[in-house]
């Protein structure tokens, strides 16, 4: 039976292990997924000395069985489709567009809160270590790195703790280094494997992000 994690910090502490070889990188920074993968990458960023920032993805989720994503969206406008859903669905263009629409909404009303007027950070040839709570359909993760792909950063980290064998195979093929610290043969989603997987609020991760602000400020100086 696998390890429970205690919660989302823990988690990234022990992610922060597997991750040492970009511990003071030069130019890496860690990205968590709003909300639950920025915890995760908090541990992360403040084990490995990175900065910390938030990348913003909405899964598109079949109305009705949300946790079923029919892709995904990403900052810069960019659109992942699992076409294998899709094409199990009556009217599936329609609603992806629906959602689409309704979901560019709430990407962008994040990117305003989380950053308060801090503007992103250039990302052309950097490291980029990308950290979720867990991988279950991957939807949001490929998203994401489809759209760093296209800010021409130098390299990809996908970092979970936890994720489903057959998502982080496929995550594989498209990052260009892929930890999932645990992959259980028997997986139905990510929040088994915590004993805590309460909903990480808006509010904890400005103030993760704003720590973690500080922290390098104080390491510059």
């Amino acid at each position: 039976m696998v390890k429970k994690f205690a919660n989302r910090a823990e988690a990234g502490r022990q992610l922060a292990e597997k991750l040492i070889a970009y511990r003071n990188h030069a130019s890496a920074i860690v990205f968590g997924l709003p909300r639950g993968g920025v915890p995760v990458a908090s541990e992360v960023a403040a084990r490995l000395g990175l900065p910390l920032d938030v990348f913003v993805v909405r899964k598109l989720g079949v109305p009705g069985y949300e946790e079923l994503a029919m892709g995904a969206i990403a900052s810069g406008d960019v659109l992942v489709r699992n076409e294998e859903v899709m094409s199990a669905l009556p009217n599936s263009e329609a609603i992806l567009e629906a959602l689409r629409a309704r979901e560019k909404v709430e990407l962008q009303r994040r990117e305003i809160r989380y950053r308060q007027g801090r503007l992103a950070p250039d990302l052309k040839d950097r490291v980029i270590i990308l950290v979720d709570d867990g991988l279950a359909t991957g939807a949001t993760m490929r998203a994401a790195t489809a759209a760093l792909r296209m800010q021409g950063v130098a390299r990809i980290v996908v970092a979970v703790p936890v994720g489903a064998p057959e998502t982080c195979q496929v995550i594989q093929s498209e990052a260009d280094e892929t930890i999932c610290a645990i992959m259980p043969a028997s997986f139905y989603g990510v929040g088994q494997f915590y004993e805590d997987f309460s909903q990480t609020t808006d509010e904890e991760v400005q103030g993760l992000l704003w720590n973690a602000e500080c922290r390098v400020r104080k390491s510059d100086q």
